[in-house]
């Protein structure tokens, strides 16, 4: 049917409306009034069920409306007025799924742990989906509000040790089948069973090679058991169905990988699906939301890279130059994305990407997100952040080094993407040079790292966030730690995205209410760590308060500075708490909570704690 939208909206000079409709933009025509219209030919009862209107300003999404519109019913003529946000003191442009983020002045207080890192009796020697039942429930008693976790997606590749990096994922969507709850398929747990099962619980770490073989051996005889009937199941049918995007392509990606029918990676998708959404909903019912992580990519040898190549850079990694970090920066192993290709359909993969996280979480942490700016691009080949560039750039031509009557070598190297131009070196050899070239090469490196890009990638930025921002109802937090352009707030800010405040970290200005403070990340020391002596629980109640008195919107602490606010439960080595250490490219991720989750339950004193500290400091919930 061809239907007609029209919009009252008064707009400034510069401005113009946007239908946004079935995932394609419509532009809108102004008319007396400030009436703006616009007719879509062939326009399907589905779209209607959510759609909205943004306001343009130079060619990119200025602002968006507080929530879509839903019409019931196909009709030649739709006339609608523009949302806004309706609670006043409210400094979000767009809705949240969990109302409580939209609370003006509310602040909140929460935990960061790895899924894998959680330990209960019913475990299989690493933490799976049931065991947020229980944090759940320590959360909501001890007043938190949110529960931060690692990447949960499919990182399969042979069940090795490479395959526990979180954040190289082969699927952006397909859960990990390691998290699978064995009991919850029906598997009986007879002598032999429990005999293992005790082996790999009373392991101090995760023994990820073995753990995987053996879980999934049991997955294995599950299908081979039930799948069948599960898969003639309406709920079964009803998941393929809303899964159809990603699912056949994962699941044909892992048959031929396994040699293994595909049925059995939808099957099992089935049944994670099942699991974490079940904790998803109990966590919301308790006031507890689940924060998820968006890794910056996704593999080289990913389902999406095989399937859909166009959509990445193959010729070239991601990484991070020299920082707080690493010395040497990061290589990362993953292509860098084609934006290009992926604004052809308005980012479509990204915005289903998203929708499938906002099943199970509130909140998201977007895993480096100058990566929507600029990315750190290290060429095929090369194995060290030192080697890298940004992509994109705004490389110099000889001729211009030429006019400053510096050296191409050892201070520049050439730009792939654009041959015969050239980029700084991020470690350039500049010691031996006179001092006046030195001063000039200074200027000119101070320029092209933090000022020369600042309106280009800012620029960059605004093609996709507010796009992708407005796909679900889910907090955005964005992890800004390390080389930031001054564009970067200012972007953030526009969008209303929280920034990450960290200890130890060198950032400039005052915290603001849009953030999350923390004491310490996965890729850091803890906070017993980064003292030079073990502070006393009294010393770490201190550090503690610091962040929790704070402005910050959310202050979200690992369990492992919980946890060290009692000497009888914190860990006996402080330094066998860090979950990662980010300089290593062979990094082992096995860390596991060395009590259980009853015992932390249990752990009246701690928890009084915890409750009284959130009391005192207006964020308990």
């Amino acid at each position: 049917m061809q239907t007609t939208f029209k919009i009252e909206y008064h707009t400034e000079w510069g401005e113009s409306l946007t239908l946004m409709l079935g995932g394609r933009r419509y532009p809108m025509d102004w008319n007396d009034g400030g009436i703006w219209s616009v007719t879509v030919k062939d326009c399907r009862r589905e779209d209607l069920k959510e759609y909205g209107y943004v306001v343009m300003r130079d060619g990119l999404i200025w602002r968006t409306e507080w929530s879509s519109h839903r019409c019931p019913r196909l009709s030649t003529l739709v006339e609608d007025k523009w949302i806004d946000c309706p609670i006043p003191g409210c400094p979000f442009p767009r809705a949240h799924q969990a109302p409580i983020f939209d609370q003006p002045g509310f602040r909140g207080a929460g935990t960061a742990i790895p899924v894998f890192s959680l330990r209960s009796e019913d475990d299989f020697g690493i933490g799976d989906f049931k065991d947020l039942h229980a944090l759940i429930d320590w959360a909501a008693a001890t007043g938190q509000c949110i529960l931060q976790l690692l990447p949960v997606t499919d990182t399969t590749r042979k069940g090795e040790w490479k395959d526990s990096y979180p954040y190289s994922p082969v699927s952006a969507f397909a859960l990990h089948p390691i998290f699978m709850n064995l009991q919850a398929l029906g598997i009986k747990e007879g002598v032999k069973f429990k005999k293992l099962q005790q082996e790999l619980n009373s392991l101090p770490e995760i023994d990820w090679p073995r753990v995987f073989e053996a879980k999934m051996g049991y997955i294995r005889k599950a299908f081979l058991r039930r799948g069948a009937k599960d898969m003639q199941s309406a709920a079964y049918r009803k998941f393929e169905a809303e899964n159809a995007e990603w699912l056949p392509e994962y699941a044909e990606f892992c048959a031929r990988r396994d040699k293994l029918e595909p049925e059995y990676y939808c099957w099992m998708q089935y049944h994670l699906d099942k699991q974490l959404y079940a904790e998803a909903r109990y966590a919301r019912s308790k006031g507890v939301s689940l924060k998820g992580d968006l890794p910056i990519g996704v593999s080289g040898d990913s389902a999406e890279a095989y399937w859909h190549p166009q959509l990445f850079n193959l010729d070239a990694t991601a990484g991070a130059p020299p920082d707080y970090f690493s010395r040497d920066g990061q290589y990362w192993g993953f292509p860098t994305y084609n934006w290009e290709e992926m604004a052809k359909d308005d980012y479509a993969w990204w915005k289903s990407r998203l929708k499938k996280m906002s099943r199970y979480f509130d909140a998201f942490r977007i895993d480096h997100i100058l990566g929507f700016f600029r990315i750190w691009e290290i060429p095929g080949g090369e194995h060290t952040g030192t080697a890298g560039y940004f992509n994109p750039g705004l490389p110099y031509s000889a001729a211009e080094i030429y006019n400053l009557q510096l050296p191409i070598d050892g201070l520049f190297h050439e730009d792939p993407r654009h041959p015969g131009m050239y980029q700084p070196l991020i470690t350039p050899a500049s010691q031996n040079l006179p001092q006046w070239q030195q001063e000039r090469f200074g200027a000119l490196y101070n320029d092209f790292f933090y000022h020369r890009h600042d309106e280009f990638w800012r620029r960059n930025a605004e093609k996709k966030l507010p796009e992708l921002l407005s796909a679900t109802g889910m907090l955005a937090c964005g992890e800004d730690l390390g080389m930031v352009p001054d564009c970067v707030p200012v972007v953030m800010d526009h969008e209303k995205i929280l920034s990450l405040k960290m200890r130890g970290m060198d950032q400039k200005g005052e915290w603001n209410y849009l953030s999350v403070c923390s004491t310490s990340s996965h890729d850091m020391e803890t906070l017993r760590m980064q003292c030079q002596n073990d502070p006393e629980p009294w010393e770490v109640r201190n550090m503690l308060c610091e962040f929790l008195f704070s402005p910050s919107m959310l202050a979200i602490f690992p369990l492992q500075d919980w946890l060290a606010l009692d000497k009888g439960l914190r860990r006996p080595e402080r330094n066998e708490e860090r979950i990662n250490n980010p300089a290593d490219p062979n990094h082992k991720w096995r860390f596991r909570m060395h009590l259980n989750l009853s015992q932390l339950k249990d752990a009246s004193a701690l928890n009084a704690e915890i409750y009284g500290l959130l009391k005192d400091c207006g964020r308990f919930r």
